[in-house]
């Protein structure tokens, strides 16, 4: 018994359904009895068809700076009014809308301007809600790839302007009118992309006279707002090239006789070759030169400089016996206010200790006491005379090569903090960069 109450209580509401759908048939047919898509659907054909647009970001695909294209996937809505699709709905069951697949309608020729896809694809054919009154809304989802001027001045802490504007390809502005159906893009449905962060979407129309026509062309431009997250490149470009180079320095630290102080310097610059290389690969070839960049290449010269100048101390260390004396303004200026600045001593030396003057050797008083009667003794007197002079000989030698490896000691230390405070600079001047 309860069954056939449910079915008969049932029967009302599916003889209206099926009522209703008979009453869409038939309005389907009505409308477009005579109805062409074709021609512009308005009954005074000096009048100027509106057609509100609106568009809604849902997701950036991809950012190709190298080439300049953006990829985005849009969702676009179109609204205008259609003169010969109206009705009563009283005549028709109340059916005040009805959906429909948009190749029936006639649609504004609305495309991307700075289109960039080869492909040339436009937007889906998706349904079109036409209501009683006429009024014809299409939205339809489209990926596309529009052109976009890249600036990576500021490389990895940039930020970029990408600009989308739609307008008709063939209907001037007194056929038809585009307008905005927002100020701004929609931004409600957006999904967060890791590399970029949307900051905004202004939408602004322009009215454009070309030069091939005398007609006005209206148009809606989108400037999309990115900025870019940069803690990608923070710790995958530029952190390993801080810590490369803070070991620049180090290498006027090395002992001369190492044989290593050259081969560090080489190693570093061909390290920051490397990233220079991966940064080149992934930017547009344009005259500006992206802010990593500019660091790589400084760091790259101070690193060829630093190791010119330790070849060119290596040299000084490396001076024979038969070098010059050092200059008295060198042992002045160097070898005493620079190395006790740089806290630059010999074994057993102090800033306190005098230095060591190497005297004459001392004349045995036996010898001078000796009788000039002893002939027999000139033979050795003289050949104790030539070994006193070659001991002394030898320690001037010494004490030359000496005092031109202590300059050279000096002058790598001197150099060393002067590049760890160009390295720091130069590192705080690019992290800066990042607040």
């Amino acid at each position: 018994l309860s069954t056939m109450q449910t079915h008969l209580s049932l029967q009302p509401l599916l003889c209206c359904s099926g009522a209703q759908g008979k009453f869409a048939y038939k309005l389907l047919h009505d409308l477009f009895a005579n109805y062409s898509n074709a021609l512009r659907p308005v009954e005074d054909t000096d009048r100027a068809l509106n057609v509100t647009l609106q568009i809604t970001l849902s997701q950036i695909i991809d950012m190709d700076e190298r080439n300049q294209v953006l990829t985005a996937y849009l969702w676009i809505r179109q609204v205008w009014v259609d003169a010969y699709l109206t009705w009563d709905k009283d005549d028709y069951d109340g059916i005040d809308t009805i959906r429909i697949p948009s190749s029936y309608v006639w649609k504004p020729d609305i495309v991307l301007y700075n289109n960039a896809d080869d492909q040339f694809t436009g937007s889906m054919e998706t349904n079109v809600v036409i209501r009683y009154d006429g009024q014809v809304m299409w939205d339809s989802p489209a990926i596309t790839k529009s052109s976009c001027k890249v600036d990576v001045s500021y490389f990895p802490f940039d930020g970029q302007q990408c600009r989308l504007t739609f307008g008709s390809w063939t209907y001037n502005g007194n056929q038809i009118d585009l307008l905005n159906g927002l100020d701004t893009g929609d931004l409600t449905d957006f999904v967060d992309n890791v590399e970029w962060e949307v900051l905004g979407m202004p939408a602004k129309r322009n009215v454009i006279i070309y030069g091939c026509c005398s007609e006005p062309y209206p148009d809606i431009t989108y400037t999309l707002l990115l900025k870019r997250r940069a803690s990608f490149y923070i710790f995958n470009l530029l952190l390993p090239c801080i810590m490369i180079s803070f070991l620049a320095p180090l290498g006027f630290y090395l002992p001369a006789d190492s044989g290593e102080k050259v081969s560090l310097g080489v190693t570093v610059l061909l390290a920051l070759t490397v990233f220079q290389l991966l940064v080149a690969e992934s930017m547009p070839p344009s005259e500006n030169v992206p802010l990593i960049g500019k660091y790589y290449i400084a760091t790259m010269t101070m690193i060829t400089a630093s190791t010119a100048l330790t070849i060119f101390i290596m040299n000084i260390h490396h001076c024979g016996p038969g070098a010059k004396p050092v200059p008295k303004w060198a042992k002045k200026f160097i070898l005493q206010y620079m190395a006790r600045l740089f806290f630059v001593y010999e074994v057993g030396e102090s800033c306190k200790s005098p230095k060591r003057q190497l005297g004459h050797l001392p004349t045995s008083p036996q010898q001078e006491l000796l009788p000039p009667c002893l002939c027999h003794h000139n033979s050795l007197m003289r050949n104790v005379e030539y070994i006193a002079n070659c001991f002394r000989d030898q320690k001037a030698a010494q004490k030359r090569s000496g005092e031109w490896k202590k300059v050279a000691k000096v002058m790598d230390r001197i150099f060393m903090w002067i590049f760890f405070i160009m390295v720091f600079f130069m590192s705080m001047l690019i992290m800066a960069k990042a607040i």
